[in-house]
C-alpha cells in the first residue's frame, strides 16, 4: 500500500505556463519605453533617483526578510524591483537620495510588509510611497525639472511648473496646451507620467503578454475623458497631463490590490477616474491620480465581496 498521501489545495484549479516571477518582469520589460525616455530627457538626474529607488526597495525588502521576517528570500522574483521602478516613475528627478530611501522603506515596510508580505497587502506600495512623500516634503516633490534641460546635473536642475500647475494658478488654459508635446514629453512632471507614447507602448506589452486586462486602463481614461468633457475641458489635456496614463497603464491594475472580476474592475476605474477630476478641479493638488488609486485601494475588498464570480455550477437567482 502506498503512503503517498492526496493534497487538494483550495480553487481555482487552473494550470498556465505562467508565474509570479514572469509576470513582474514583464512588468519590468513593459516599463523600458518610461525608463529610457526619462533617461534621455533628465540624464544623470533620472539614472540616479531611479538607481536608488531600486536598490533602495531590494536591500529593505532583504534586510527584512533577513532579520525580521527570517523566512525564505523572495527578492528575485521581481516585485521590489518593480516597486522601486514605479516609485522612482512618480519622482522629479532632482530629489536628494535621503529622500527617495525614505519612500523605499516606506513602500516595501509599510506598504508591503506591515501587511503580512507580496499578496497580502492593501495599498499599492509604490503609490503609497509617493503620497507619503508628497505630503512629507512637498516642497521637494513639486519641484519639476524641465526635460531636455541641464541633463548632466543632479541636484542643481532647471525647473518648472507642470500643465496641471499652471492650469491650477490659472496661468494657462487648456486650449492652449501643446498637446503632441505633452504626447511626446516635452512638459515636465516625474519621470515616468511625460512621455504618452512610451507608456502606451508598454501598456500595449502588457496586453498582447495578457498581463493586465483592458478593463481597468480603459474605464479610467475613459472616465477622465467623459468628466473632462462634461466640465468644458479638452479630454485630450487631462488624459495627456500628469500621471492618468501612468497610473491607468501600471498603477492601477496592480493585481493584489485591484478587484479580481471585470465588473468590479470597471467600477474600480471609473471611481479612479472620478476622483481624479474632482481632486484636480476642486482640490488643494493640482493632480490627484495617486490619491484616487490609494482610496479605491482601500475599496477593493468592498468590491470583490460583492462583485464576486458565480462559482461554479452555482445557479444563477432570477
Amino acid at each position: 500500500m502506498s503512503n503517498r498521501r492526496l493534497i487538494v489545495s483550495g480553487s481555482p484549479h487552473i494550470h498556465t505556463g505562467s508565474s509570479v516571477k514572469s509576470r513582474m518582469w514583464g512588468v519590468v520589460i513593459a516599463l523600458l519605453p518610461a525608463l529610457a525616455f526619462s533617461l534621455y530627457a533628465f540624464g544623470i538626474g533620472a539614472l540616479v533617483v531611479i538607481a536608488v529607488s531600486v536598490l533602495g526597495c531590494v536591500m529593505t525588502e532583504y534586510l527584512i526578510q533577513r532579520y525580521l521576517i527570517k523566512g525564505e528570500l523572495t527578492i528575485t522574483n521581481g516585485s521590489a524591483v518593480i516597486t522601486g521602478l514605479l516609485l522612482a516613475m512618480n519622482l522629479p528627478s532632482n530629489l536628494p537620495v535621503w529622500i527617495v530611501l525614505i519612500g523605499c522603506v516606506v513602500a516595501i515596510g509599510l506598504g508591503k510588509y506591515a501587511f503580512g508580505g507580496l499578496g497580502q497587502n492593501i495599498f499599492n506600495p509604490a503609490i503609497l510611497g509617493r503620497v507619503f512623500l508628497l505630503i512629507s516634503f512637498p516642497q521637494q516633490m513639486t519641484s519639476w525639472p524641465l526635460p531636455m534641460v541641464n541633463r548632466a546635473s543632479y541636484l542643481d536642475a532647471t525647473t518648472g511648473a507642470t500643465i496641471l500647475g499652471k492650469m491650477k494658478l490659472n496661468e494657462l488654459v487648456p486650449d492652449n496646451v501643446d498637446l503632441m508635446g505633452a504626447f511626446m514629453g516635452q512638459m515636465g512632471g516625474s519621470l515616468g507620467e511625460m512621455c504618452g507614447l512610451a507608456i502606451l507602448l508598454g501598456g500595449a506589452y502588457l496586453l498582447v503578454r495578457r498581463i493586465i486586462s483592458w478593463h481597468i486602463p480603459v474605464s479610467i481614461i475613459a472616465t477622465v475623458a467623459l468628466f473632462s468633457w462634461c466640465a468644458g475641458i479638452n479630454p485630450l489635456v487631462s488624459i495627456l497631463s500628469g500621471g492618468v496614463l501612468l497610473g491607468a497603464v501600471f498603477m492601477a491594475t496592480d493585481y493584489v490590490t485591484s478587484p479580481m472580476t471585470h465588473k468590479g474592475m470597471v467600477l474600480y476605474g471609473v471611481m479612479i477616474g472620478v476622483i481624479t477630476m474632482i481632486i484636480r478641479l476642486w482640490g488643494a493638488y493640482p493632480e490627484g491620480v495617486s490619491f484616487a488609486i490609494l482610496i479605491m485601494n482601500g475599496f477593493t475588498p468592498l468590491i470583490n465581496k460583492y462583485m464576486r464570480p458565480r462559482q461554479f455550477g452555482e445557479r444563477k437567482v432570477k
